[in-house]
């Protein structure tokens, strides 16, 4: 990678532009190159160079495993091109070929705090290879959909703190293999679920009415986690990329919310993946992952970037890996969550388990813990729907959880130890429902969200109460504290996961596998 060193050396540099330099002449307003000779050449033939060389390097790999079909939107990273710029290539290289008519980038705010999603008021995004101009009819109409969505400068036009880049980094890239197309730039203040939801929501809803519907791609900016050690970084990142491939964009948007993931376009990222999904997409690729030391050799604080694309297949996604616990792992949690249980009841204070060995407890999996009495009457049931933490240390905190933090109960008392009886429910990633028949009796739980409002029932419940699947629909609506048929509400989310239930001496053992 010496080349690129010595592309970073010659670039010129930054150009400061001011609010006033979006003004182009006449009456429209450009947005400058504003980190054109800082984070990549301003210069168009070594850019061009640059893009040539990084594409050429890419394609030669993608020639293994080439992507025939549609490419419906994609992440890409947005630091400069020396270091992300050979992940970044592989979406790119991706696209190289295929036809949009429109680009909708969708971006993080890093140096202005806004509270909504502020979709670009200008005319034009200005590169060294040429002006990309914005289509501003679709932005227009876009804006009209969602009071979550405003034209703005916020986000766009430079600040005396700083000029966003992590759009205008993708436009070279994406005028250099796609020529000519407009553009649709976005940059998000809001960073909830329920602001990603909005905006992707929006997205599929008009591209869907365009006449060139399927000529619409949608480009998630973001990089990964930031100035971890390479190995720690290497294991967050691995974990949202895992739940990227597994189209679990409910728990990649709050692990990303809580800090337990990290990206700093990750509401840029579940926003492209509803858009992605309500056009037709049925598949996740990574294509390709690095971090900042790979390139400097440091990797004690690196920066981890990501390149994947969302994919409309003819074939049918490959079924996931079912996951599966051996006799002695469950007979090892349900030890745990009631070692759990009595160490907090008795000491006051959480268990400290031993380090495990484990690979399937070490993987960060959600979970629920059920407490019943010996007449089965239910005693508590806490869980964690996304994965947070190794199983093991899952089953630790709900156990505990259950035992004394269920608002339904009191409190678990000394004398009670001895009579309970412990499940363990280990999740599946969520993945939302576009058909309501695909949903089983007996293999799905459900999670039900409507903005705030979210309730969620295990696998196991419509089979104890003898439900069919409309009432085990109404009952989750009535978990999340909702009308009965608020599943069928536009604005309501319908998750489903399968389990992996186990109770102590065999009692339960509702394995995903023996159905």
């Amino acid at each position: 990678m010496l080349w690129m060193t010595a592309q970073l050396r010659a670039m010129a540099p930054m150009e400061h532009a001011s609010a006033a330099g979006t003004q182009a002449a006449g009456a429209q307003k450009v947005r400058p190159d504003a980190v054109a000779g800082s984070f990549y050449p301003s210069n168009p033939k070594a850019l061009s160079a640059m893009l040539d060389e990084l594409l050429s390097q890419a394609s030669a790999t993608l020639a293994a495993e080439p992507i025939f079909a549609p490419v419906l939107a994609a992440v890409a990273p947005h630091a400069g091109y020396p270091y992300s710029g050979p992940v970044a290539a592989f979406v790119y290289a991706a696209l190289r070929g295929r036809k949009y008519a429109r680009v909708v980038v969708i971006a993080p705010s890093h140096f202005e705090s806004f509270d909504f999603t502020s979709v670009y008021d200008g005319d034009a995004y200005r590169t060294p290879l040429g002006n990309v101009p914005v289509d501003k009819a679709f932005a227009r109409q876009l804006v009209e959909m969602s009071p979550a969505l405003r034209l703005s400068g916020h986000g766009h036009d430079p600040t005396p703190a700083g000029a966003e880049h992590s759009i205008e980094v993708q436009l070279p890239w994406l005028k250099k293999v796609l020529g000519d197309f407009e553009v649709v730039p976005i940059v998000m203040g809001d960073q909830s679920y329920e602001a990603s939801r909005a905006l992707g929501v929006a997205l599929a809803k008009l591209a869907k009415a365009e006449a060139q519907g399927g000529d619409t791609l949608v480009l998630a900016s973001s990089d990964l986690s930031h100035y971890h050690p390479c190995n720690e970084a290497a294991r967050i990142d691995g974990q949202a990329l895992n739940a990227l491939e597994a189209w679990d964009y409910f728990s990649m948007s709050r692990n990303f919310q809580m800090r337990i993931w990290e990206a700093c376009g990750g509401a840029p990222m579940v926003a492209a993946m509803i858009y992605a999904e309500r056009l037709g997409a049925n598949q996740a690729r990574v294509l390709r992952y690095a971090n900042s030391g790979d390139i400097t050799g440091e990797d004690s604080r690196v920066v981890g970037y990501g390149a994947a694309v969302f994919v409309k297949s003819p074939a049918e996604k490959a079924a996931e890996m079912p996951f599966s616990l051996s006799r002695e792992e469950k007979s090892d949690l349900l030890a745990l969550a009631r070692r759990s249980v009595e160490h907090v009841v008795r000491e006051g204070e959480a268990y400290e388990p031993p380090a495990c060995k484990s690979e399937a407890l070490n993987q960060q999996r959600g979970a629920f813990v059920t407490l019943r009495e010996k007449n089965g009457a239910l005693r508590g049931c806490v869980g964690y729907t996304s994965s947070i933490k190794p199983l093991y240390l899952t089953v630790r905190d709900t156990a505990t959880l259950a035992a004394m933090r269920d608002s339904r109960f009191t409190p678990v008392s000394v004398a009670e130890l001895p009579n309970l009886d412990y499940e363990i429910s280990v999740l599946s990633p969520l993945r939302r429902v576009t058909d309501v028949e695909q949903i089983r009796i007996g293999e799905h739980g459900l999670l039900i969200k409507n903005g705030e409002r979210e309730g969620l029932l295990l696998p196991q419940v419509p089979v104890e109460q003898n439900w069919d699947r409309l009432t085990f629909l109404e009952q989750t609506c009535a978990k999340a504290r909702l009308h009965p048929g608020c599943w069928k509400d536009e604005d309501t989310d319908i998750f489903s996961f399968t389990a992996v239930v186990f109770g102590e001496d065999g009692a339960v053992d509702f394995d995903e596998q023996k159905r």
